[in-house]
């Protein structure tokens, strides 16, 4: 499987590709906790198949300390040991945010409930927003075929100034 282009390679692409990260900055700058975050990024774009995003957040969390046990038991977090109850919340919100076309009710009440116990209004805000920012990179990943396995921590630090 070939890429089909590069997004940012032209300046309109790159100019939405800035405005889009920039998005993402205003997440990083809420209380939700990183590791959170970072997990909840790994585990939409294991469902949705990016393998470029996969690689991403994999390197990132691994960059910022996250253990390789928890990352390789992202995909599998139902049945592991290694996640809080705050993180089990944020990964099923994550899960049934992302299989919005497989799961005909979307959220349910139960893991929106779960949230609202372990995170503040602000915390659910930046969760939610997540969500939905990862699920849209992801499907910018799969329709250009960006592929996994040339990211580095911090190539795109750039696209912030």
């Amino acid at each position: 499987m070939e890429p089909r282009m590069d997004l940012n390679a032209n300046e309109f692409g790159a100019k939405l590709g800035k405005r889009f990260y920039n998005v993402s900055l205003a997440i990083e700058q809420s209380t939700l906790p990183k590791p959170t975050r970072d997990l909840v990024m790994l585990r939409a774009s294991q469902i949705n198949g990016c393998g470029f995003c996969v690689d991403y957040h994999s390197k990132d969390a691994a960059a910022s300390g996250e253990s390789a046990v928890r990352l390789s038991l992202v995909a599998a977090w139902r049945e592991s040991t290694v996640f809080t109850e705050a993180e089990r919340a944020a990964l099923a919100l994550a899960e049934e945010g992302t299989r919005l076309a497989d799961a005909y009710q979307g959220v349910s009440d139960e893991t929106w409930a779960q949230v609202r116990k372990h995170y503040d209004d602000d915390q659910i805000t930046a969760l939610v927003y997540l969500v939905a920012m990862i699920n849209a990179a992801n499907r910018l990943g799969v329709i250009v075929r960006t592929q996994g396995g040339s990211y580095e921590p911090g190539m795109f630090a750039s696209l912030s100034k």
